[in-house]
C-alpha cells in the first residue's frame, strides 16, 4: 500500500512521451512529483490523502507557453488594427515609459489568473520590472522561466544598465518561488542592441549558465532591413558572434531562408510559433514543416496580450495547425498530436525544463491538468488528441495542478482571488491611460 497527496482517477491519460493514451488511468503525486502513472485497476492499493474522480476528463501535462510578455494584460485592446511599426512606436512603447513595479505586478497577476484558468503551467516571459512578474508567479504557484528585458536603442549606456539589471535578476531569481521560477538573459532582438552588448549578454549568460530569450525574425521588412544594413541576415549575425546554441529560445521566426533555419538546427536553438499574434499583427507565418523537417524543435507562444490579444494555448493549438495547413496548402501538415507534443513535450524542452515537466511521467513534476469532455462541442469522441487540439477550448479546464499543488478545482481559481485581480487590473489599466 503506497501513500500519496493526491490520486486522480478514472480517466484518460495523454502521457505525452508516446502517442498511445491510457484509458481509465490513474494519476498518483506525492511531494511535488508524480508517483505513479497507469491503469485504474493497478491503483487500489494507494491510500491518498485528496482524491480526485476524473471520469469524463483528460488528464495531460499543463501547457508551455514559450513567449509572452504576460504584464502587458493592461494593454489588452486598446492598439488593436495596427501595423508593428505603428503598434510599437505610438502605443506600445509611450504606454511602456509610464509603466511603475505595482502595474507589471497587478498585470502579470491577471495573465497568471487567466493561464490557470486556460491550463497554461509554465511561461517563458521576457519584459520589465520582471521581479515583479515572478512575485506574481511565486504567488499565483504558476511555473516561470522569466527574463528582465534588454533594450539598448541607440543609448549604450541605458543598454549596460538594462543588461546589468538583467543580470541582477537572474543572479536573484534563478531558484525563485520554491525552484518554480528559473531565470533566461533576455535581450529584446538583434535591431534593438548593439553587436557589443548582444555580445556581453552571451558572456554574462555563459558565466551564468543561463539561456537567452529572444525575439528573431518578427517580420519580413525589419528583416530585410537589418540585412540591407549589416549585410548579413539576423540568424547569420547572431551565428557569427557566437549566440546561438541550445540554450536560445527564439521567438518567430518568419520569413527566414532555408539557410538560416539550417543553422538554427545545426546549432540546437529553440523556436517559438507565435501564429495569432503575427496574424493579428498582419505578418507571415513560420515555417513549421521546414523547421521541424530540419530538425528544430518548436514549442507554442501566445505572444503579449495586447498583440494576441489573449494567453490561450488552446486557440494557439487549433489557429497554429490550422494556419501552417493553409500557408503549405496541405492538410496533412502539423497534425493534431504533433500540435499538443508543441504545447507540451517540445515546449518544456523550449525553456530548457524537459527533465521536469512537459509529459506524464514517474519522477517528474506535477504539472497537470484535466479537461472536461462532458460537453456538446466535445462530443462525440472519436480522436482524442483532434478534440483536444481541434474542438476544446481554454473553458474547458476543470482542474490544474502545478508542483503537486491543486491551483484551480472544479473550475474555482483556488490560488487566486479571481474578482480582486480582475478589479485590480482593472483600475491599474485606467490609471495608466489617464497618466
Amino acid at each position: 500500500m503506497k501513500n500519496a497527496d493526491i490520486l486522480i482517477h478514472g480517466c484518460t491519460i495523454l502521457p505525452m512521451n508516446r502517442k498511445r493514451s491510457i484509458e481509465n488511468g490513474a494519476l498518483a503525486v506525492k511531494d511535488g512529483r508524480i508517483a505513479f502513472v497507469g491503469k485504474n485497476a493497478s491503483a487500489g492499493r494507494i491510500v491518498a490523502e485528496a482524491k480526485i474522480d476524473a471520469k469524463g476528463k483528460v488528464a495531460l501535462p499543463g501547457l508551455i507557453n514559450c513567449h509572452t510578455h504576460v504584464p502587458m494584460t493592461v494593454f489588452r485592446g486598446i492598439a488593436d488594427d495596427k501595423p508593428l511599426n505603428v503598434w510599437l512606436d505610438k502605443t506600445i512603447w509611450p504606454l511602456e515609459a509610464r509603466l511603475k513595479p505595482e502595474d507589471v505586478y497587478n498585470g502579470a497577476l491577471l495573465g497568471c489568473l487567466e493561464m490557470i484558468e486556460g491550463g497554461t503551467t509554465c511561461f517563458a516571459d521576457m519584459y520589465f520590472h520582471e521581479d515583479e512578474v515572478a512575485k506574481a508567479v511565486e504567488k499565483s504557484g504558476l511555473r516561470g522561466v522569466l527574463g528582465e528585458g534588454v533594450i539598448e536603442a541607440g543609448s549604450s549606456v541605458q543598454g549596460e544598465k538594462m543588461l546589468a539589471r538583467s543580470v541582477s535578476f537572474a543572479e536573484r531569481f534563478r531558484d525563485y518561488a520554491d525552484g518554480r521560477v528559473s531565470a533566461m538573459l533576455a535581450p529584446h532582438a538583434v535591431y534593438s542592441c548593439s553587436p557589443e552588448l548582444l555580445l556581453k549578454v552571451g558572456e554574462e549568460a555563459s558565466r551564468l549558465g543561463v539561456g537567452l530569450h529572444l525575439h528573431l525574425g518578427e517580420s519580413e521588412t525589419m528583416l530585410r532591413e537589418f540585412e540591407k544594413k549589416n549585410r548579413l541576415s539576423e540568424v547569420e549575425f547572431l551565428n557569427k558572434i557566437g549566440l546561438l546554441n541550445e540554450r536560445v529560445l527564439a521567438a518567430h521566426c518568419i520569413d527566414l531562408s532555408e539557410k538560416d533555419m539550417r543553422t538554427l538546427s545545426n546549432r540546437k536553438v529553440n523556436a517559438a510559433y507565435v501564429p495569432v499574434a503575427n496574424m493579428k499583427l498582419g505578418l507571415s507565418a513560420a515555417k513549421v514543416k521546414d523547421l521541424t523537417s530540419l530538425g528544430v524543435n518548436v514549442g507554442l507562444g501566445t505572444d503579449g496580450p495586447a498583440s494576441n490579444n489573449s494567453l490561450d494555448l488552446f486557440e494557439t493549438m487549433k489557429t497554429g495547425a490550422l494556419l501552417q495547413k493553409h500557408e503549405y496548402l496541405d492538410p496533412t501538415v502539423l497534425p493534431a498530436y504533433e500540435v499538443l507534443k508543441m504545447a507540451t513535450l517540445n515546449g518544456a524542452r523550449a525553456v530548457g525544463l524537459e527533465k521536469d515537466v512537459g509529459s506524464l511521467e514517474v519522477g517528474k513534476k506535477a504539472d497537470i491538468i484535466l479537461v472536461d469532455l462532458a460537453k456538446p462541442h466535445l462530443t462525440p469522441l472519436h480522436d482524442i488528441y483532434s478534440t483536444i487540439v481541434y474542438s476544446a477550448r481554454a473553458a474547458d479546464v476543470e482542474t490544474v495542478i502545478v508542483d503537486g499543488k491543486i491551483l484551480m478545482q472544479n473550475q474555482q481559481a483556488r490560488s487566486l482571488d479571481e474578482q480582486a485581480v480582475m478589479e485590480k487590473a482593472r483600475k491599474t489599466a485606467y490609471d495608466l491611460l489617464s497618466r
